[in-house]
């Protein structure tokens, strides 16, 4: 019981060494943060208990080990950097991105209004002409019958004809 309780005052000790490390590296906004920081965990895990070597919550690692590796770790965070700016610039894509689309949408409707009323200018222009038809045909029979009753003698000559 003892060693249980010892181990969880060791993990809380480092959690809260970490966490407050990770605020001072890099700041107290959270999603400047990198998922994991390996220099700073190495860092961190290194630095106290029975065995300075060893680094907390890696086993047999020793902080050599990772020293090793610590190229990596930079890279790693640099990365994390560019993927934040690439989240936030994702984000902004998609905020362009639905604008645009609503943009649209509200083209297509108004190019399906302004086709239909096409649609009922044209339909009315036949209606017109189909009426200038009639007019002018109407106008032509009755022309026709007033020759032939002028032709035929039936009526008094029209002094305004030929």
């Amino acid at each position: 019981m003892f060693i249980e309780l010892n181990m969880m005052n060791t993990f809380f000790y480092f959690q809260e060494t970490y966490t407050n490390r990770l605020r001072e590296k890099y700041r107290d906004d959270i999603l400047t943060h990198p998922e994991f920081d390996p220099d700073l965990w190495m860092e961190v895990g290194s630095s106290g208990g029975p065995d300075k070597n060893r680094v907390y919550g890696l086993s047999n690692t020793t902080a050599d080990n990772l020293r090793s590796t610590r190229s990596v770790s930079t890279v790693g965070s640099s990365q994390s950097k560019e993927f934040v700016a690439l989240q936030q610039h994702a984000a902004q894509l998609t905020e362009k991105y639905d604008h645009l689309s609503a943009e649209y949408a509200q083209l297509k409707v108004s190019h399906a209004q302004q086709r239909a009323e096409s649609e009922q200018i044209k339909a009315s222009q036949a209606q017109q002409k189909a009426e200038n038809e009639q007019q002018n045909a109407a106008y032509e029979q009755l022309r026709e019958m007033i020759m032939n009753m002028a032709n035929s003698g039936t009526c008094a000559p029209n002094p305004f004809l030929p």
